[in-house]
């Protein structure tokens, strides 16, 4: 009887343990709420070097025509290695952006302050890339992360990962270029939390 006890105690206090593990895993393993993740492949920045933007709606995750681009419907614009954004000098919204340094998955958190918008001089996406002289090859800055404020308060991180079609793990001269690759988490509920 006593050794029935025993057992039927620690198999209690096993399913005790167990499932307030199960929960804690489960805690950790929550989305920020409002946080979406996408991944964008292939994105052509002008690779038939037509001198045009290629606008982009982080919230909606998909291209926006030329003809909008008198509009608040898109955020970002690719063409080659420059990046803009819908605000300042390059659109009619007003979006901001920074380019901060740091571990894209340990970036919990958009900056308060240090926004900029873009200038005729100046945009406010730089320092995102460094070319090779040797190789001719664009590689994305790593540690770089791009933070964007929307027009509409919603704030955004974005990792570049390729500038080059399919993203080759060692792109060179031959490779296609003005396809970029990115990530980026799109905060909807307006909070400056990523995860």
């Amino acid at each position: 009887m006593k050794m029935q006890s025993l057992t039927s105690g620690l198999l209690a206090c096993s399913l005790v343990f167990l499932f307030s593990c199960k929960k804690d895993d489960n805690k950790d393993t929550q989305p920020v709420p409002g946080a979406t993740s996408k991944t964008v492949v292939n994105l052509d920045a002008d690779a038939a070097n037509k001198n045009s933007f290629t606008l982009y709606n982080l919230e909606e995750g998909k291209i926006v025509s030329n003809s909008d681009s008198a509009t608040t419907k898109w955020d970002i614009g690719f063409k080659a290695t420059t990046i803009i954004i819908n605000g300042g000098s390059s659109g009619p919204g007003g979006t901001v952006a920074q380019v901060i340094s740091g571990v894209y998955n340990q970036l919990n958190q958009a900056p308060e302050a240090g926004y900029t918008t873009d200038a005729t001089a100046k945009k406010a996406i730089t320092g995102w890339y460094s070319y090779n002289m040797n190789t001719h090859v664009i590689s994305p800055v790593v540690g770089s992360i791009i933070v964007v404020k929307t027009t509409s308060g919603k704030y955004v991180k974005i990792e570049i990962t390729s500038y080059y079609k399919d993203a080759p793990a060692n792109p060179d001269q031959t490779s296609l270029s003005r396809h970029y690759h990115f990530r980026y988490v799109y905060q909807a509920n307006g909070s400056r939390n990523f995860n």
